[in-house]
C-alpha cells in the first residue's frame, strides 16, 4: 500500500474507531498500527486538564466528545428529560464556522482551521441531538450543508471527507438527513447524481457470496467479510432512520425474511433499500440465534466475546424493520448481562441500551434491575427538568441557547470515553 493510501486508511479507521466507542480494528492490525495515527491525533484539540461544564463522561473527549455528547442528549429527549442548559450549549458551541464538528474543541472560541479533524459521524450526530432538541435551526442547517458538500460521488459518505465511503458514516448521515427534514433520497453527489442510498447498497453482499454472509453488509470493501456491526446500522440507515427508532407497537411482529436468492430477489435488494434492510435484518437474526442471543466482536487472534454495544444496535435495526419479535430476544439478553458493560463504560454504553429499549416499547427505568435514565443523568450535569407532555410542542424558543419543543426531553450519549475507546468494542471492520 502506497504510504499516503496507507496514512489515510488508518487516519479513516481510527476516526470511525473513537466513532463507534471500540477499541482496535483489525484493519488497524493488519496495517502495522499500534496507536491513532499522528494525523488524526494532531487534528484534535488537545484533551483538557479539566473537563468542560457541560459535557457528559468523565473520560477524556479528544475522540469521541461531539459524539457521546449528541448521543446523551437524544436519549433523554426520547425518554421525557429536559437537559441542562450548560450541555446543550456546549454541544452547539463545539460547530466549527463551516458548519462541521470535529470529536472535541479545548478552546471553542478559537476558528477551526486546516488542522482541525472534521468528522462526518460526529457532524451527524450532533444534528440528529439538535433538530431533536429544537431551537437550532442555523446550526443544523449549516452542519446539513456541510454534510451535502463532502458527499461522495458514489453517494456516500466517509468518516473523514475525502476518503473512500463506508456503509456505517453512510448511514448515520442518512439518520441526520432524516432528522434535519431532508429526504435522504433526494440528497444526489454533484458528480454522478447518486444517492446515500446507492452508496449504502455497494456494500452489501448478495448471492454471489456463502450462503452465511447474503444478505450482510461490509464496512467498506465490497467483497470482504460481513461485518455485523456495518449490518446493524446500514439496516436502520437504509430504512431512512437515525439512532432514534420509534416503537412500532405491540403488532409488530412480522417474521424475518433472509435475502432469498430466487426469483430475481438478490437483483431486487440491490436496488431496494427495504429489501436490503430486510435481507441485512436476516443476517442478523442468523448470527444472534447461532450466538445465544448476541452479536460477537474481537481483535484478530484472540478469544471471542459477545458484544454489548453491536447487540444493542442489532435490537434497533430489527425493531426498525418491524420485527418485534426478533428483537426481543436480544433485548433480553441485554437485560440480563449488560449492566455491568455501561456502568463500566458510561455515557455512551447507556445511551445506546436506553435507545434499544425505546425502540422495543421497552420501559429503561426497569431494565433488567437498572434505572438505565437516572444511570445516564449520573454522567453529566443535572437536567433542567422532565418535559411535560402536554408542554408546546409547536415553536421552538431560545432559552440560553437551548432550544425547547421539549413534548419529550434529552440526550443521551451512545458514544464513550477514550477509555470505553481503549477497552471495548474489538472488532475487524474491514
Amino acid at each position: 500500500m502506497a504510504p499516503m493510501a496507507h496514512q489515510a486508511s488508518l487516519t479513516h479507521s481510527v476516526a470511525f474507531l473513537a466513532r463507534r466507542a471500540a477499541t482496535a480494528l483489525a484493519a488497524v492490525a493488519v496495517l502495522g498500527a499500534a496507536a491513532a495515527p499522528a494525523a488524526y491525533a494532531d487534528a484534535a484539540s488537545a484533551s483538557p486538564e479539566k473537563l468542560p461544564d457541560g459535557l457528559y463522561g468523565t473520560k477524556d473527549p479528544q475522540y469521541d466528545g461531539v459524539w457521546r455528547q449528541s448521543l446523551a442528549l437524544l436519549a433523554q429527549d426520547t425518554v421525557g428529560i429536559r437537559p441542562a442548559p450548560s450541555a446543550v450549549k456546549w454541544l452547539a458551541g463545539q460547530q466549527c464556522a463551516d458548519g462541521s464538528f470535529t470529536a472535541f474543541r479545548a478552546a471553542p472560541g478559537t476558528p477551526c482551521d486546516a488542522k482541525t479533524g472534521r468528522d462526518t459521524n460526529q457532524t451527524a450526530a450532533a444534528v440528529q441531538a439538535l433538530a431533536a432538541l429544537g431551537g437550532h435551526g442555523d446550526t443544523v442547517r449549516k452542519a446539513v450543508d456541510w454534510l451535502k458538500s463532502v458527499q461522495n460521488d458514489d453517494g456516500g459518505w466517509s468518516s473523514m471527507a475525502g476518503s473512500a465511503s463506508d456503509a456505517n458514516s453512510t448511514s448515520v448521515v442518512i439518520g441526520a438527513l432524516a432528522a434535519a427534514g431532508e429526504k435522504p433520497g433526494s440528497v444526489t453527489s454533484k458528480k454522478g447524481g447518486k444517492t446515500p442510498y446507492d452508496g449504502l447498497l455497494t456494500f452489501r453482499l448478495g448471492c454471489e457470496e456463502k450462503e452465511g454472509a447474503r444478505g450482510a453488509f461490509t464496512f467498506q470493501l465490497k467483497g470482504a467479510a460481513p461485518n455485523a456491526d456495518a449490518t446493524a446500522a446500514a439496516a436502520t440507515g437504509a430504512l431512512g432512520k437515525g439512532f432514534v427508532v420509534e416503537p412500532a407497537g405491540p403488532g409488530a411482529t412480522a417474521p424475518v425474511k433472509p435475502l432469498s436468492c430466487k426469483g430475481g430477489e438478490d437483483k431486487k435488494a440491490g436496488s431496494d433499500p427495504a429489501r436490503a434492510a430486510e435481507g441485512g435484518d436476516g443476517y442478523l437474526v442468523a448470527q444472534l440465534d447461532k450466538n445465544g442471543q448476541h452479536l460477537l466482536s474481537a481483535m484478530p487472534g484472540a478469544e471471542q466475546q459477545p458484544d454489548v454495544g453491536n447487540t444493542a444496535d442489532a435490537v434497533v435495526a430489527l425493531a426498525a424493520g418491524g420485527h418485534g419479535a426478533a428483537a426481543a430476544k436480544p433485548l433480553k439478553w441485554l437485560e440480563k448481562n449488560a449492566a455491568d458493560w455501561a456502568k463500566q463504560n458510561g455515557p455512551a454504553a447507556y445511551a445506546q441500551l436506553v435507545l434499544a429499549a425505546h425502540a422495543t416499547g421497552t420501559d429503561p427505568r426497569s431494565f433488567g434491575g437498572t434505572d438505565l435514565v437516572a444511570a445516564l443523568n449520573a454522567t453529566g450535569p443535572k437536567p433542567a427538568a422532565a418535559a411535560k407532555k402536554d408542554s408546546d410542542e409547536g415553536g421552538s424558543q431560545d432559552d440560553g441557547g437551548l432550544g425547547v419543543p421539549w413534548v419529550i426531553g434529552i440526550g443521551l450519549a451512545i458514544g464513550a470515553g477514550v477509555g470505553f475507546l481503549l477497552s471495548s468494542r474489538k472488532k475487524n471492520r474491514l
